[in-house]
């Protein structure tokens, strides 16, 4: 009886040692010499059982995962998960160490456990079934399949008729153990002496209640609202009024921008300070111009009319030009198109080859990994009957190392506890110091001192500075510096109001100076406007070069090819449709170029227009303004 108590002992410090262990942040070796610390109490045997347990339990930890975790999704349905480690302590004991512990002392160690739990768990694991299928499955995916059947599978099998007797020794007494309890008296239950119920009456029907008629669906709810109706028309009415807007931009732009500009500068536009004076300076600078210009054609200056029709030919050349240019460039793009669409094709067809050869390569790859993952096995095999001898020669090495470290941890612990003992002595003496400092300081602490002084606010420091003078004749130096301060305000506060006032009054005369100004170019602009009337401007047109034309027969000669092709290529409906598809949204892609392109040419003609016009009416606006210079300009000419 002594000696099951032990083994059940035994196990429950293998459980205990094994809910500690983290791998993630212990090593074995590390945990296992801090484990044998704790079983110091323990004999040599005792404690080589228990540590050889230990480390066989984390070493082959996956291999008993396995077996536990199907026993609890099995059979241990209703068993707890805290006692996941008893099942591994067992699994492991009955797997590698049953050889060596022998039937009769594996069966001590089971029978000093809960009998059911031991009963379900062997029952489990020495099922042949499952050791000759999915157990020895599982296994051979972490060691190599003949090392699993020969060293554990085969050995397990073997002690499997005699582990089933003590199965069934665990199975007859549970058997007892229930067979007690049935034999013990059964309370037998009485009838309660109740009172009898009444009958009880039957209740009166509830009326029916009616349900009020629903009113019918408004019609108004399947049509659409008014509002949509009205937005809708306002819409279509919007975009006539922008599409004859277009129009007549393009037919008069100038006449047009010229309607808005005299919009915009009749609009009333409330003016600050800064405004008034920028203007002011703006209105002074082109007067100022004007009288320099005036005092040229005096001294003999040449009117700028021929150079500006000068000029305004040769801009209108380069404007031909950079709408040839543009139309050659959209051509280019439309024939380099065409180019990559048989290129293209082209590039298909060699993909298509490509493709054939690298299937080829392909499987002549996956021959020779073959042959190589068969070499590389057949070396693993070797690795692992070299890494099982190796085990077993490690297990010796083992318990010298422990024996070592055991004597290097006591010869520690003797030095670490005369260190202790010393530095504790250092403590005492540095505390004793310590403590008749503090006797020492509360001693002259506790010396009566004067708490009154007499203070006299006409008297210096004393601190024999030049600067030094007494709380009297600081408050007066105070006070003077004040009244100095508050002089100094009043005489700011004058000065800000004259330049106040004087701002006002510039500001006025800026005022009727910009009034005057605008009212003189409010007539400069209708004389303006007459004369454009009387006058008429010839439309540009696009300049058709030799490049052009070529460029335009290089696009249907690719055209053609490119249909040709097309013809006599075989293509699945399926890759022709999709080829289609990117033809259409190529060709949707160029037509959009082509109209952004020709928006650019007509903002660049009106852009252009409108410069021609500002430089004419800049040229012979003074001259409009006054008779002096008109009369001035006519002799010029």
């Amino acid at each position: 009886m002594v000696k099951m108590v032990s083994h059940g002992k035994h196990i429950a410090i293998i459980v205990q040692q094994l809910n500690k262990f983290n791998p993630e942040n212990q090593d074995m070796e590390d945990f296992l010499n801090e484990s044998a610390k704790l079983l110091q109490t323990l004999n040599v045997t005792e404690e080589k059982f228990v540590l050889d347990t230990l480390a066989g339990c984390i070493e082959y930890k996956s291999l008993l995962d396995v077996v536990v975790n199907a026993f609890f999704v099995r059979d241990g349905k209703y068993c707890l998960i805290s006692e996941r480690n008893l099942y591994i302590a067992i699994c492991y004991l009955a797997t590698f160490q049953l050889e060596e512990l022998g039937l009769q002392q594996f069966s001590r160690i089971v029978k000093s456990l809960d009998t059911a739990k031991m009963q379900k768990f062997l029952r489990f694991f020495f099922n042949a079934l499952y050791l000759n299928t999915w157990i020895k499955d599982e296994w051979s995916k972490f060691y190599d399949s003949p090392y699993v059947k020969e060293n554990w599978i085969d050995p397990l099998l073997r002690w499997q008729p005699k582990v089933q007797r003590l199965i069934e020794q665990l199975t007859d007494k549970l058997n007892n153990r229930t067979t007690t309890v049935k034999t013990s008296r059964v309370t037998q239950p009485e009838e309660f002496n109740l009172t009898v119920p009444k009958p009880r009456a039957i209740p009166v029907p509830l009326p029916i209640r009616t349900l009020v008629k629903s009113l019918p669906v408004p019609p108004s709810t399947y049509k659409p609202p008014k509002e949509k109706k009205q937005l809708e028309k306002n819409r279509t009415k919007n975009y006539r009024k922008a599409q004859d807007t277009d129009d007549t931009m393009e037919s008069k732009p100038a006449i047009q921008a010229q309607k808005i500009q005299s919009k915009i500068d009749n609009i009333p536009i409330k003016l600050n300070a800064a405004a008034i004076l920028r203007e002011g300076a703006l209105y002074q600078r082109k007067m100022e111009q004007e009288l320099k210009r005036v005092e040229n054609l005096l001294q003999g200056a040449r009117d700028p009319s021929e150079f500006l029709e000068w000029q305004k030919q040769m801009r209108g050349k380069d404007l031909e030009e950079q709408l040839a240019e543009i139309e050659c460039r959209r051509l280019q793009g439309k024939l380099s198109y065409e180019e990559a669409v048989l290129a293209h094709r082209n590039v298909v067809q060699e993909n298509k080859k490509k493709a054939d050869l690298m299937r080829e390569e392909k499987a002549e790859l996956m021959h020779q990994y073959a042959e190589k993952r068969l070499q590389e096995q057949k070396e693993m095999r070797e690795l692992v009957e070299q890494v099982v001898e190796g085990h077993k020669n490690a297990k010796q090495a083992k318990i010298k190392l422990q024996k070592y470290k055991q004597q290097i941890v006591q010869e520690v612990c003797e030095e670490n506890r005369e260190l202790l003992r010393q530095a504790l002595e250092e403590e005492e003496e540095k505390l004793r110091k310590r403590y008749e400092l503090i006797q020492q300081i509360r001693a002259i602490a506790s010396l009566p001192s004067l708490r009154h002084k007499f203070v006299d606010l006409t008297e210096t420091g004393g601190h024999g500075l030049i600067c030094e003078m007494s709380i009297v004749e600081l408050r007066e130096r105070l006070a003077l510096l004040r009244e100095a301060q508050k002089a100094a305000e009043e005489e700011k506060r004058d000065q800000i109001i004259h330049e106040k006032q004087a701002k006002e009054q510039l500001l006025l005369e800026k005022l009727d100076q910009i009034s005057m100004f605008r009212a003189e170019l409010g007539r400069a602009a209708a004389l303006k406007q007459e004369e454009k009337k009387r006058k008429s401007q010839p439309g540009e047109r696009l300049m058709k070069d030799e490049r052009i034309l070529n460029l335009q027969k290089k696009i249907v000669e690719k055209t053609m090819e490119r249909k040709k092709q097309a013809g006599l290529l075989k293509i699945t409906p399926q890759k022709s449709s999709i080829a289609w598809r990117k033809d259409s949204l190529e060709w949707n892609r160029w037509k959009e170029l082509e109209e952004s392109r020709e928006r650019q040419v007509k903002i660049l003609q009106h852009g252009l227009m409108a410069r021609e016009t500002a430089q004419k009416t800049a040229a012979f606006e003074a001259a409009r303004r006054t008779p002096t210079a008109h009369v001035l300009h006519s002799e010029v000419k």
